[in-house]
């Protein structure tokens, strides 16, 4: 059974204990998110904090009979030549969307093997059917 269609709306509210990846100083975070690859959009990057604070909206269309779809979230810090990738985290549209229930919940960012934790992130998502 597919996917109803309508609007699915990321808040992007704020992360905390960021891995650093700076010898010198603290990261400069941003995020990129997608369900699918061919249309990744990103947040403003934050200054020197482990702890960024974005409350950014993001809208993803959703169409009729879409099969299961993740929100991917990657966290990456800007630096002077292109970025590290801080951690990255996945979270199942299909279950908030079938929950009816607006999702606003710490997502963990796992190390390489979980066993440890490159930080959090605070997202809210809601889906609007059309």
């Amino acid at each position: 059974m597919g996917l109803p269609a309508g609007t699915l709306t990321v808040t992007l509210i704020e992360a905390k204990d960021l891995k650093n990846q700076d010898l010198f100083g603290k990261n400069d975070p941003y995020v990129e998110l997608w369900l699918d690859d061919d249309y990744k959009q990103k947040s403003s990057e934050v200054k020197n904090t482990n702890n960024p604070v974005w409350n950014e909206t993001f809208t993803f269309n959703i169409s009729k009979g879409s099969s299961d779809k993740k929100l991917y979230l990657k966290v990456l810090d800007k630096d002077l030549i292109g970025s590290d990738k801080i951690g990255d985290a996945k979270v199942n549209v299909k279950d908030i969307i079938n929950s009816g229930r607006p999702f606003d919940e710490w997502v963990k960012l796992p190390a390489k093997l979980g066993l440890s934790s490159h930080g959090e992130i605070r997202v809210a998502i809601h889906f609007t059917p059309n």
